[in-house]
């Protein structure tokens, strides 16, 4: 039975997230502070994956995070109401695997855990790691958008699209490139103006609309603009 560690000092998620993951065949451990989840660290059994809140009451998820991330080897998954930009992008350099914002849906987040420990046991390692280009976060692996610290619902053509620019960022795709190569797996024949309306519709979802990000090239494609 995979152990989770779960870092949360709010009462009534405890009790719901330890039911869920119970019915889900997880053992869960809770601490509800930072004191307590190192102790429950030095466990012999371990961990297999480690949900935490950012805001405990003896200090700070993301130094938590840091700290596990220096000893040991578990999937960090932050589970947290902060949604600010700049706190999506410190949990994923700390080394989360994901970050999911409160509320949230329960099928949705054993989805995600479960995609963590794939991580674990070495699958899809390379796509886990998030893209960056200023205020937009893609994470491969678990499908997640962030712009300017809201997520972002892509559809999944439109998220291949994006993951690949964001891939290579400043390389020029030929429209032709991403009718061939993207499109083509989804088996259907589509016309240059459904792409042009794709690109359109993922520039709004990230708040692009101006194109400044996903430059247009004329009579070549488009460019994910990046600047270092």
């Amino acid at each position: 039975m995979e152990r989770i560690l779960l870092v949360e000092d709010n009462e009534a998620i405890v009790l719901g997230l330890k039911y869920l993951l119970a019915q889900e065949g997880f053992e869960t451990r809770v601490a509800v502070t930072v004191r307590e989840a190192k102790e429950a660290l030095r466990e012999k059994e371990g961990f297999d994956l480690a949900l935490l809140d950012v805001m405990l009451p003896d200090g700070d998820g993301f130094e938590l995070c840091k700290y596990m991330r220096e000893r040991f080897d578990i999937p960090v998954i932050f589970l947290t109401a902060r949604e600010e930009e700049s706190d999506v992008v410190r949990g994923f350099d700390l080394g989360a695997v994901d970050y999911v914002m409160k509320p949230f849906r329960n099928r949705e987040l054993i989805s995600r855990i479960r995609n963590g420990l794939r991580r674990k046991d070495g699958q899809g390692a390379e796509d886990g790691k998030a893209l960056k280009c200023g205020e937009l976060i893609l994470n491969p692996e678990s499908g997640k958008v962030f712009a300017g610290g809201k997520e972002v619902v892509l559809t999944k053509l439109e998220f291949r699209i994006l993951s690949a620019m964001m891939t290579h960022p400043n390389k020029v795709f030929g429209r032709e490139e991403i009718l061939a190569s993207v499109w083509d797996l989804y088996g259907n024949y589509v016309n240059d103006n459904t792409l042009s309306v794709t690109m359109k519709r993922i520039r709004e979802k990230i708040g692009d609309s101006d194109g400044k990000l996903i430059k247009t090239v004329r009579g070549m494609g488009y460019r994910l603009e990046k600047n270092e």
